[in-house]
């Protein structure tokens, strides 16, 4: 119904309309049947999902789920979402596939499609599996099930002394022993976990629309085990793409061929404490498969106590379109974000995103747009409706029952409880370029989100615009901004871009070489319409309708709701600003 809904809006503006595909992967990018280049932005859900109190799924109930799509599609924005389901729950013997779980699964996760909100499909573990820990430990674990564990004969858990529970992969050789198994495929265990993703993907394939998912990533972060004395990057040639390659052999079997893999390098690459791995030395992967990366600042959560701010993360999130491009692919950073407990992580959340938008700094983009770069696609960990209201038996102790965060290892990571944002808005609910017709060849967004949590603390501009900008600069001062600049390849099709919930279209402002406006209609070169599957979410469309392939296109887009007008005088003056400054760039 979401599907038809979006035709018929489109026939009304004039568009030429095709039924939609699947979205692939490719050097240039995620594409939709126009050509648009697509920006997928969303969360995890869940961590419930390692939860037995949940039935190894994100939501104890397909209602939860529906609750959840509408809250998140009109809270943020998102339109995509990385869902978590478990091996143990697709196979909880070696000769049983649930298909309940997998019907479970699936409406579920129609709940998100049928708001416009796209699935990446994600085989979750964290070491390994909870069975290999003892009912007293300090830990868990997910993924394999009991029957996996059971083939072999591993020693007792102990992680010696690990602050952090992903310590575990180094040190506790029981979860080691067993991972280290599953590469070399002892007792055949890799070759049963491939064919109960067979039969998985096979009915999901046929339960789900397949123009709303964007692909699977067959086993999450994985880690060795055991080197054997070689390299992280041999380890990664030698079991991990061939592991890769026999899971997109399955994949293209049960019909999944037109979506791609989201590989993930080994798991503590790109963590601020050293290379490991990173799919570096691999031939390259190409269209059929996505580098899929994940970020947490492993020197914050530990050892380093400064704040984020400007930039932090320009560097980390530009290794991994680098890494993208060197493969011949594109880069998806599916995980990322901090724990609710750490003060900063507000902030840390605010420079991942803006990492994610671009290469560069705020205080860098205006003199520097050229080198902006492509916009990253990323799922944030995690949105968890449960966060804080759990109750479960931790390696199924009744006397270690666990109900606070997300009541796994002591992470409290999720950006809701209690139906409420835990996060200022702004920082989750941001101006982004959903759908460009053409090609991205910069763009920025000024959140102004403040530093404390639910919208308390200190706001700061991060995206500063030179002085030599006059009217621009007056224009957005102390207002959330964007700026975007694309070259026109031809497409029929509007360029949209996500409206955050505080840039009521009545009260936004656009500056473009399309025009100006300020309050934005519901037809025309520049106009707002509602979020497919949305109520409330809005979107900005903008139309190049006649323009020449390869002219450079801008648009300035200002939440303007603390005025009732903008002086025309103001918004043409913007206009000869904006437009000299483009066309002062070399893209």
């Amino acid at each position: 119904m979401v599907r038809a809904r979006w035709i018929f809006v489109l026939m009304l503006l004039g568009f030429a309309v095709t039924v939609p595909q699947p979205a692939f992967a490719a050097a240039s990018g995620f594409t939709d049947p126009y050509g648009r280049e697509l920006t997928f932005r969303g969360f995890n859900v869940s961590g419930s999902t390692k939860l037995h109190e949940s039935g190894l799924l994100p939501f104890r109930s397909t209602a939860d789920a529906a609750a959840s799509a509408t809250a998140m599609r009109e809270q943020t924005g998102a339109n995509a979402i990385r869902f978590l389901i478990s091996w143990e729950g697709v196979q909880p013997a070696a000769t049983t596939i649930d298909t309940a779980y997998l019907s479970r699964a699936a409406a579920q996760i129609r709940q998100f499609t049928d708001r416009g909100i796209h699935v990446l499909l994600d085989y979750h573990q964290d070491l390994y599996s909870s069975y290999v820990f003892n009912t007293g430990s300090w830990y868990t674990g997910d993924g394999a099930p009991k029957w996996v564990i059971a083939k072999g004969s591993y020693p007792t858990e102990s992680c010696g002394i690990c602050v952090l529970w992903g310590q575990n992969m180094l040190t506790n050789n029981a979860v080691r022993k067993p991972a280290y198994d599953f590469w070399h495929n002892t007792y055949g265990v890799q070759d049963a976990y491939l064919a109960q993703a067979m039969s998985a993907l096979t009915y999901l394939g046929t339960a789900l629309p397949r123009d709303m998912l964007l692909g699977v990533d067959p086993f999450n972060e994985p880690f060795d085990g055991g080197l054997d004395g070689a390299s992280g990057t041999t380890w990664e040639q030698t079991y991990l793409l061939p592991f890769y390659q026999r899971f997109r052999a399955v994949m293209d079997t049960a019909g999944w061929s037109a979506l791609p893999l989201y590989a993930e390098p080994l798991v503590f690459w790109n963590t601020t404490f050293g290379e490991a791995g990173g799919l570096s030395t691999i031939p390259a992967l190409g269209g059929r498969y996505v580098f899929n990366s994940h970020y947490y600042d492993g020197a914050r959560i530990t050892v380093d106590p400064t704040a984020a701010g400007d930039g932090t993360y320009s560097s980390a999130m530009n290794r991994i379109r680098d890494r993208a491009v060197t493969l011949g692919t594109t880069g998806f950073v599916s995980e990322f974000g901090n724990a609710m407990s750490n003060s900063r992580t507000p902030w840390m959340v605010r420079a991942m995103y803006q990492g994610l938008d671009s290469r560069l700094s705020g205080a860098n983009f205006w003199n520097n747009a050229a080198g902006s770069g492509p916009v990253l696609s990323a799922t944030q960990w995690q949105w968890d409706v449960y966060s804080g209201r759990h109750s479960e038996l931790m390696n199924g102790n009744p006397s270690k029952v666990q109900t606070t965060g997300d009541a796994w290892n002591g992470e409290d990571h999720s950006v809701i409880a209690s139906g409420a944002l835990r996060l200022d808005r702004r920082v989750l609910d941001r101006l982004y370029p959903s759908a460009v017709a053409g090609h991205t060849l910069a763009f920025a967004y000024e959140d102004l989100a403040r530093d404390g949590f639910a919208g308390a603390g200190t706001q700061k501009a991060w995206l500063t615009v030179p002085s030599r900008l006059t009217t621009i600069a007056a224009l957005v001062a102390a207002r959330q901004y964007g700026v975007l600049v694309w070259r026109d390849t031809g497409i029929t099709a509007p360029t949209e871009l996500h409206l955050p919930g505080s840039f009521a279209p009545a009260r936004t402002t656009v500056v473009s070489d399309l025009g100006t406006r300020t309050g934005l209609p519901s037809t025309g070169t520049i106009a707002a319409g509602p979020e497919t599957g949305a109520t409330t979410a809005q979107r900005l469309l903008l139309t190049a309708s006649g323009a020449t392939s390869g002219t450079v296109h801008v648009a300035l887009i200002i939440n303007t709701s603390d005025t009732t007008t903008v002086p025309a005088a103001t918004l043409t003056a913007a206009r000869t600003e904006l437009l000299t400054w483009a066309s002062g760039i070399t893209w």
